[in-house]
């Protein structure tokens, strides 16, 4: 009497794979209607806060200059004056939306944005010794390097200062950075450099603390070509080295053990990552200013509506481009006085810190 093998039961792809040669991926459909909404959004509100101004315009014009046409005095008024002071908002926040998800990502922590970690108050404080001259003499290399550079090079150094001071060993005995003392000492360094950046202005002239003072608030209100620039440099580098890393940054997100079996040089591959958003944070925050919590929230958010296991880098770059936008747009119309842009993000973030705070706790405590 002979037995028959039962034929093993049929695989069924949960989703629908892509092949393109070598290339292949699972696609998500959910996922990709999600960033087509979020695009979507971002064009609604990039032509809305080129619209809405002193003088008011109507899409249309708005989008018949874009393409092309219009008067001379609508096309000044559009794309001399408007459309750098939106652009910029998009790029700054695309830049701070994926500078919080990749240190997110790597650190494994939601509270591990630039903003939380230092950077950009180190970064204020390379800002505003160029802005002020804070008592030093005012030329020279000062004056050479600029705020842009400035702020890159005081974000750097504070990005620097601050990893080799989280280096340590973990109860395994393997050496490295650990995010959560990262996170604390990040925390610390933000609070010492703010005070820093308060001594700065306490020994500069009361003009130069008053310009000071409203660069610190993150405004858009000076934004021209000249300030996008920087902002667009920065996330440019970014956007080049996530991409080159793209599989790095997906294998970092597993833990150390894991990492290493898939071949992942884990401090040099954290080491070019994290230099890459202290980079974008440093010089986007050198374009407007610091806006605070954007790198905090945009990551959260973009995990949540995509319910991916990380934050994923590109709907986090979108997410923060929206928050800029739409915050420049409520500053603007919902609100007697024209507010500057950090003010509506910082009301925004901080309620949203303390509901990740009372979150983390929750889980801790179950």
């Amino acid at each position: 009497m002979s037995t028959s093998t039962p034929a093993p039961p049929a695989v069924r792809a949960v989703r629908p794979a892509l092949r393109i040669g070598r290339f292949s991926t699972v696609l998500r459909i959910g996922a990709l209607l999600t960033v087509a909404a979020l695009i979507a959004l971002l064009l609604v509100l990039f032509a809305l806060d080129i619209a809405i101004g002193e003088y008011r315009l109507p899409l249309g014009t708005v989008l018949d200059v874009l393409g092309g046409g219009g008067t001379r005095a609508q096309r000044f008024l559009i794309l001399d004056s408007r459309l750098p002071r939106a652009l910029t908002a998009v790029v700054v926040g695309a830049a701070l939306g994926m500078a919080g998800a990749i240190t997110q990502s790597i650190l494994h922590n939601p509270l591990a944005s630039p903003d939380i970690l230092g950077i950009t108050a180190g970064a204020s404080v390379g800002a505003v010794l160029v802005i002020s001259g804070a008592g030093f003499a005012t030329t020279g290399v000062i004056v050479t390097l600029g705020v842009p550079l400035a702020a890159l090079a005081a974000g750097l150094l504070t990005g620097v200062a601050i990893y080799l001071l989280a280096w340590g060993r973990n109860a395994s005995g393997d050496s490295g950075v650990m995010g959560f003392r990262l996170v604390l000492i990040g925390i610390g360094a933000n609070a010492a450099l703010l005070a820093v950046v308060s001594w700065l202005l306490t020994r500069a002239t009361l003009m130069d603390a008053s310009r000071s003072q409203h660069w610190l608030t993150g405004s858009l209100n000076k934004a021209d070509w000249s300030t996008l620039w920087p902002a667009a440099i920065g996330l440019a580098i970014t956007l080049t080295v996530t991409a080159a890393s793209a599989r790095t940054l997906a294998a970092l997100r597993f833990g150390n053990d894991t990492t290493r079996v898939l071949g992942v040089r884990i401090q040099t591959q954290q080491a070019v990552l994290i230099g890459s958003a202290v980079t974008a944070t440093a010089l986007a925050t050198a374009a407007v200013g610091p806006l605070g919590f954007v790198g905090l929230a945009a990551p959260q958010i973009a995990r949540r509506l995509l319910r991916t296991p990380g934050e994923p880098i590109i709907a986090s770059a979108l997410i923060g481009a929206i928050l800029v936008l739409g915050s420049d747009l409520a500053s603007r119309t919902l609100f007697p006085v024209d507010l500057p842009v950090g003010v509506v993000t910082a009301a925004f973030g901080a309620p949203f810190l303390i509901y990740l705070l009372v979150r983390a706790n929750r889980k801790a405590t179950l």
